[in-house]
Formats: structure tokens, sequence, C-alpha cells
């Protein structure tokens, strides 16, 4: 996707790589990027928090969050860090989310990102969902947002959990909601992504509600990510192609 970008806008020297990393040596390796050429990266579970904690410069959503999926370095080495999962989830919602009653399932750095999104945005309510409830208390604390066992109908869910991410031949376990949660009017997102989209948002199609693929929060928060880097305005159609075409090999 981001390779794909680059060429498109002429940055032809310009490469975006895979660098995976143990935790144990994640700070240490991001500290020496800048001077090996490098201008950012994007961070994924589970460095979303080191990454913060590393930053000379937070930006105001990322201290907000609490975690970072961006870092950008300047000529002289500072890091500053940044978080566009909100601005990605924001950007794909068929609706917006001021006044609607919403449900973020999960606990971890997707869903403090989630959450925070709709609580700025204007949501009437968010209500938050974990298998563990403590770690559900823990972000309805920092962020707001009220945490529930069971959840009643809501405007809008955003998952970001793992279920549904099973391979066809396994059995499915059904979504950990009332049947009468998501339905006709609602939007359902799944902020984690896999080729033809997940089982979890084939369950909630069936249900009748409209659906967003994780693949589209990918390309909106990658554009961010990709603008912050070069300065260059990010070409949408060309990274929706990239990852589509990935999508289907």
């Amino acid at each position: 996707m981001h390779n794909a970008a680059l060429a498109a806008v002429g940055l032809d020297d310009w490469r975006y790589l895979r660098l995976p990393l143990p935790p144990e040596r994640f700070a240490e390796t991001v500290r020496a990027l800048p001077a090996a050429g490098f201008r950012g990266i994007n961070v994924t579970i589970p460095h979303k928090e080191a990454a913060l904690a590393l930053a000379d410069a937070v930006s105001h959503t990322a201290g907000a969050v609490g975690a970072a999926n961006t870092l950008t370095f300047d000529p002289d080495g500072t890091v500053h860090a940044d978080n566009t999962d909100v601005g990605g989830l924001l950007a794909t919602l068929p609706r917006d989310p001021a006044g609607a009653t919403a449900l973020v399932l999960g606990a971890g750095g997707a869903a403090r990102a989630a959450v925070y999104a709709l609580r700025t945005a204007g949501a009437a309510e968010v209500l938050v969902w974990n298998r563990t409830r403590k770690r559900a208390e823990r972000l309805a604390a920092a962020l707001g947002g009220r945490v529930v066992d069971a959840a009643p109908r809501v405007d809008i869910l955003v998952n970001c959990t793992a279920v549904g991410l099973q391979e066809a031949d396994q059995p499915f376990k059904s979504l950990p909601l009332p049947a009468d949660t998501v339905g006709v009017g609602s939007c359902v997102v799944d902020m984690v992504y896999r080729p033809g989209g997940t089982r979890f948002l084939a369950e909630a199609k069936q249900r009748g509600a409209t659906v967003v693929d994780g693949l589209e929060i990918l390309v909106a928060q990658g554009a961010a990510s990709f603008a912050r880097w070069t300065d260059r305005t990010a070409p949408l159609e060309v990274m929706r192609r990239a990852v589509a075409d990935a999508a289907t090999r």
C-alpha cells in the first residue's frame, strides 16, 4: 500500500519496509532508525504503548488514547508520536457518530482509539465490553464510557477483538451479543481485517447491519501516516487498489 503510494507521488527512492522487532529490542532499534535514513514507522501490537513512551513529542490524540501507531522522525532525530487509528475510524464511518449510541468490543489499544474517537465525535453514549471486565473498567476510567456485560441495541458497534478471524473450517463463535444488538439501521465496524472480510462482519451483515471492513480503516489510517512522513497528500485510490490487489492474491 505505502510503496504504491510512494511511487504514485514520485518518491521513487523511498521504501516502506517490514521490521519485525521483539519487545526487548524495540526502543533501542527505533532510536537508531533516524540515523539509518528512516522518516518514520507504523507501529502495531505489541509496541503501541512503548512507542508512546519513547517519543520526544506526543500529539494530543496519542497522549489521550495512551498509544501511538505512527512515529515520525525529524532530521535531528526527534521522535514524534501520533495515533492515526482515531482519524482512520472516523473517516470510514458511513454516519455521523454525534448523538449515537455506540458499543466498543475489546479493551486494548485499538479499543482505546475507538472509544476516544467516538466520544470526541459526540456520541451520546459509548459502551465498552471486554471478556475481562477489569480491563474494560480501566479503559472506561481513563477515557470515559460505561462498561456493560450485555449490550442493548446500539447505533454503532466497533469490534476491536479477534472474534470472527477463525478459518472457514473452524466452528464460529457467534457475536458475544444479544441478537437484537445490531440490525437494520446499525453500523458495524471491524478494526481487524482479512481478505474477503471477517466472519464477524458476515454475521452482522446477515442481521441487516451496514458494515465497514477493517481494510478501509487500514487505508485511512495509513494515508494519515503517509502525509506526516512525506508532507504529501496521500493518493487514496492508489492505496485502496494496492490493498484490494494484495487481498486477492
